[in-house]
Formats: structure tokens, sequence, C-alpha cells
């Protein structure tokens, strides 16, 4: 897969990684606890999209920006979760 653009878009309880990519929406929703702690709860891709590496760039995307922000994650969706274990380098990030 090549580079996708993925914007940060929030409001005071939640936010969300989102990309588009060939017309359809595909993101990382997270919630606030507090100024530096979230919680990962959703990561969705459409069915046709699967397998293209779009769910991870949005993982990574998160990690970058809580690693420049400053904030912990708690990986309640289960996807999050298991990026979370396969890379071990992500644990400065990770609640």
């Amino acid at each position: 897969m090549t580079d996708i653009e993925i914007t940060r878009e929030e409001n005071e309880t939640r936010g969300r990684f989102v990309t588009i990519v060939e017309g359809q929406e595909a993101e990382l929703t997270f919630s606030k606890t507090n100024p530096t702690l979230i919680i990962a709860d959703h990561t969705g891709v459409p069915e046709d999209l699967g397998g293209r590496g779009i769910a991870r760039k949005l993982v990574e995307a998160l990690v970058a920006d809580a690693r420049e922000k400053g904030y912990k994650v708690i990986p309640l969706c289960p996807y999050v979760k298991a990026q979370y274990q396969r890379h071990p380098e992500w644990a400065d990030v990770f609640a």
C-alpha cells in the first residue's frame, strides 16, 4: 500500500483518525478520559479494502500522535491491542 493521508479529528470527549481510500472511509476512533489518557475503542476498514495495511497505518498514526502530544493509550479495540502486542517498541504509549 502506498502512503495514505490520515487526518486526526476530535472534540472535547471523542476523536478519530480517518482516511479515505478509493472513496471509502476507514477510521480508528477513541474516547478521551483526561488530557493525558485516551481509549482506542474501534478500528473500522471497509471489507473490500481489507488486507492492504490500512488499519495498521491508522494505529501507526495513533502511536506517532501519542508520542508527539505526550498521552497514553488504553487499547480497548481488539485490533489495536493485537498490534500493540506485536510491537513491543510501542510500549511507551500504551497504558
